[in-house]
């Protein structure tokens, strides 16, 4: 049976994935599961918004046909046991394998972060420790093999990381102005165009 979350009310114990993906959406914000415990974000900005649209458009018209765009979804980390505390974040892009839709569609639930090429994360002012710092270790933990980092700050500027197996994420220069690349697949990308 579904659990109903309300804003006057929580959950009185630690949340599995199972039951975080059967929560109904919540009125102001959203969440993210942190070891089982639900966490509320602010709505996010005008500006970040739209260079995330933005960014949206030019990475999807240059996608290889096996990979997909998705926009703000739960993304399950698979950091700890089915039964046990979830670990679940809501990235504001992932490049995932259609196959990965394909399974969530046809099992139910929420992504899982094996089928997820990249993660990439707008760091907002709120947000900079928790960008840089602890959801890359998250990200890295679940095996996600790209994390891209893009400050809308001018000049806006993209960091690209990739795992680096037991070192976690390795940094690629940070881009201003252009950011072209051939892994995971060729992209070329207008940082100028999210202002």
């Amino acid at each position: 049976m579904p659990m109903r979350q309300t804003e006057s009310s929580a959950p009185a114990h630690l949340l599995t994935i199972e039951e975080y993906a059967a929560l109904e959406e919540t009125e102001t914000g959203y969440t993210e599961l942190l070891e089982g415990r639900l966490l509320m974000s602010p709505s996010p900005t005008p500006e970040h918004q739209k260079a995330m649209m933005v960014l949206g458009y030019q990475l999807f018209d240059q996608l290889p046909d096996h990979l997909d765009l998705i926009a703000d979804v739960d993304v399950d980390l698979g950091l700890g046991p089915a039964e046990g505390p979830g670990f679940s974040r809501r990235p504001d892009l992932v490049v995932v394998e259609k196959a990965e839709v394909a399974r969530r569609k046809a099992e139910g639930g929420i992504l899982r972060a094996a089928g997820v090429l990249v993660v990439v994360e707008i760091v907002a002012p709120g947000s900079k420790r928790t960008d840089r710092v602890t959801k890359r270790g998250e990200y890295a933990d679940a095996g996600i093999p790209h994390y891209w980092l893009l400050d809308i700050e001018d000049p806006v500027s993209l960091l690209p990381c990739h795992l680096a197996e037991e070192f976690g994420y390795q940094n690629r220069d940070e881009v201003t102005g252009t950011f072209t690349t051939d892994v995971p697949f060729p992209v070329t990308i207008d940082l100028d165009a999210l202002q």
